[in-house]
């Protein structure tokens, strides 16, 4: 367990620190500067075996204990905590702020119930334990029930729902080399530092310490419980070392089969996922659709912008019907919408990495905003941006949108020889927005671009029966000349639709 030791040099530099709250994200800045100056010193781990030793049943058999909730009877908003073990072995500080006034919240083992497995830890391991990290709850969806909305555990992971949702992809505080695979660096929150909200207040603030070997970083969260919920994230960020992989505002997700790669065999649910593509809003105003896939070697995408204007992870297919899970509702699950704010954004793109994955409890996809310019060592950055849990896509998109992309072989059944193995057919179908307005016999065409590969056959564009309109051609790729397409639908010259944007790399990628 921690030596008494660290925890007395921990309360020591909490005490020394000033009692403003306006300063408090000042003062977090400040100390993570200093840290960055200072060599590297990984924070402390539990050792106790027996809390690391648990399995993923027995750590969740460890219950905090609603009644002793922070802000219990207080607020409507109530913070409860999350025991350390299993794989969440590096313990956190919490400290609460109440009129500019700062108190440590210790680990206590009688804010937890022990149940079932859990129950054979002795009262020493049980006290060798402490915070992995803590959640948030508020009456969102009825006003006698405090619903858990918000948790942050595990390095710089949270996660975020709004009204009627259920926990689905994670956000992260920073990505470090995410794409160079084998190497990525995992900075972690080590403190988080809560403001007490008032009786009647429907936000609530909360900071949080990062440290990692490479980067330093002082973190506000403004949460707003208004329709829809929001979150304000500003991030100060300080470089122990060069950086040329960092990754702002990232998300984390997970696709194993849906509209790509069509159902498993094995698998009686036709679509598994917790994302099923990236929406990107550029500066010159296009809205770019890139569904998801599950590819069999890694595979990295991006979308160069001269400055961020938005982009998310998306769960657009709604309904019990699609998933036919009833544990998991992956129909319940949210979007999550990134919107730039002020800061240090410049040119860059949206970096897109998707993993093969053997199975739907390994997330595979991850998606962040990478700027151009290095960030040198000895360098600070600040980054504002607003995270919102979306059922839709974001209102101020007025384009008909992609509601399935489908892929088959480029023959038709029953007619000649079978069409080249390097040929594929892909049928996107689009609705919504000004198709709604569209009668089927206007010559509504597709306007398909091709990098590399080849166009086998160009596209044909027509009505579908219950509505929307279908896009339909075949292209030859290989690995060598991959296809790298981008469509639209356009009545004359107006664009009708988002951007639909994929890469082919044949039948052997």
């Amino acid at each position: 367990m921690m030596g008494r030791g660290l925890g007395l040099i921990m309360l020591t530099l909490c005490l020394a620190w000033p009692a403003a709250q306006a300063d408090l994200l000042d003062t977090l800045g400040e100390r993570a500067q200093e840290l960055a100056q200072a060599p590297w010193q990984a924070p402390a781990t539990l050792e106790a075996p027996a809390l690391e030793a648990l399995d993923y049943d027995a750590h969740r058999q460890i219950r905090f204990n609603p009644e002793r909730a922070l802000w219990q009877g207080e607020s409507d908003f109530q913070v409860q905590f999350l025991h350390a073990g299993f794989l969440f072995g590096q313990p956190v500080q919490v400290f609460e702020w109440v009129d500019g006034q700062r108190e440590p919240i210790a680990f206590d083992p009688g804010l937890f119930r022990y149940d079932d497995d859990a129950a054979r830890l002795t009262p020493e391991q049980r006290a060798a334990g402490g915070f992995s990290g803590l959640r948030v709850h508020y009456p969102l969806n009825r006003a006698d029930v405090r619903d858990e909305f918000l948790v942050f555990q595990g390095a710089s992971y949270f996660r975020l729902v709004g009204r009627g949702q259920r926990y689905g992809l994670s956000a992260r505080g920073l990505a470090v080399d995410t794409t160079r695979l084998g190497s990525e660096e995992f900075p972690a929150f080590t403190e988080f530092h809560l403001q007490r909200p008032g009786p009647e207040d429907r936000h609530v603030n909360l900071y949080a310490l990062l440290e990692g070997p490479s980067v330093t970083g002082a973190y506000a969260f403004q949460v707003r419980t208004t329709e829809p919920v929001t979150v304000d994230v500003e991030a100060r960020l300080f470089a122990r070392r060069d950086l040329t992989g960092l990754g702002i505002a990232p998300l984390t997700s997970m696709y194993t089969h849906g509209d790509l790669t069509g159902p498993i065999e094995t698998d009686f649910r036709p679509r598994v996922h917790d994302s099923e593509g990236l929406l990107v809003r550029t500066r010159a105003g296009e809205w770019i659709w890139r569904p998801l896939t599950r590819p069999e070697a890694p595979r990295v995408s991006a979308f160069l912008d001269a400055a961020p204007s938005a982009f998310g992870l998306m769960q657009r297919t709604r309904g019990f019907a699609a998933y036919l899970d009833q544990e998991a509702r992956y129909e319940l699950r949210p979007s999550l919408w990134v919107e730039p704010g002020a800061g240090d954004w410049d040119a860059g793109r949206v970096v897109l990495l998707e993993l093969p994955t053997p199975d739907e409890t390994h997330d595979n996809i991850v998606a962040f905003w990478a700027p151009d310019s290095p960030m040198a060592a000895g360098e600070s950055r600040r980054f504002s941006y607003r995270l919102t849990p979306r059922w839709e896509r974001p209102p101020e998109h007025a384009l008909a949108h992609v509601v399935r992309t489908r892929t088959g072989p480029a023959g038709v059944p029953g007619q000649g020889d079978p069409a080249p193995r390097d040929q594929r057919r892909f049928v996107v179908d689009f609705a919504g927005g000004p198709l709604d307005q569209l009668d089927g016999s206007l010559p509504v065409s597709a306007h398909l671009e091709l990098h590399q590969g080849e166009l086998a056959e160009p596209p044909q564009v027509g009505a579908l029966p219950q509505g929307g309109w279908r896009a339909t051609f075949v292209v030859a790729a290989s690995a060598a000349s991959p296809a790298d397409m981008r469509l639209q639908l356009r009545l004359s010259d107006q664009v009708l639709t988002e951007t639909w944007q994929y890469l082919w790399k044949g039948p052997d990628a």
